[in-house]
């Protein structure tokens, strides 16, 4: 029985904390911390536009989420990150795809004041290696961060929805990144 014991406690030494993974030079982390819950990475992929990698997408979720209508309809705490890999992208064409991601999906949110707010977070351009955290928390609010610097907090549910419906939603901003942030 001792034995037993140590040659388990050597394997969860052994096999440490979960390995990060590296997607096109960039460190995903395993799991993050949001709003006091461990949330897990989910899956991610690589935003596409003509051709040119822009960042990629990851969703974080306290548990695993396999289809866009389990995601949408959960009610735990999410994030979603976005590791820039372009080396400019101007905050206009951030708020552009943002604000074509809610008329496409939640066209009441679209023009609403809590997505005018919410677009009016994004002020500056976003360049290789910027890091950009959208929490969605499971009691609807959201917080956008800037390479851990604070943009701005809301609290709306629709908001939360309508955020995670503009890359799961039945028009996604990306399909094959909306597969790939439901790990397929």
């Amino acid at each position: 029985m001792k034995n037993l014991f140590f040659a388990l406690m050597l394997t969860i030494f052994l096999a440490g904390p979960a390995a990060a993974l590296e997607v096109a030079g960039v460190t995903l982390e395993p799991a993050l911390t949001a709003n006091g819950h461990t949330l897990k990475l989910n899956g991610y992929g690589i935003r596409k536009r003509f051709f040119v990698k822009v960042y990629i997408g990851s969703l974080y979720s306290e548990r695993r989420l396999a289809t866009a209508a389990e995601a949408l309809a959960d009610s735990g705490d999410k994030v979603i990150r976005m590791n820039f890999l372009h080396s400019r992208v101007e905050k206009g064409k951030i708020t552009e795809a943002f604000s074509e991601g809610f008329a496409n999906n939640s066209p009441e949110l679209a023009g609403s004041a809590e997505a005018k707010r919410f677009l009016s977070f994004f002020s500056a351009d976003f360049s290789k290696g910027d890091v950009v955290d959208l929490s969605l928390g499971g009691d609807g609010t959201v917080s956008a961060t800037h390479n851990g610097r604070s943009l701005g907090t809301i609290k709306s549910a629709r908001l939360a929805h309508g955020i995670l419906a503009i890359y799961l939603g039945e028009r996604p901003a990306d399909e094959a990144l909306k597969t790939g942030m439901l790990g397929k």
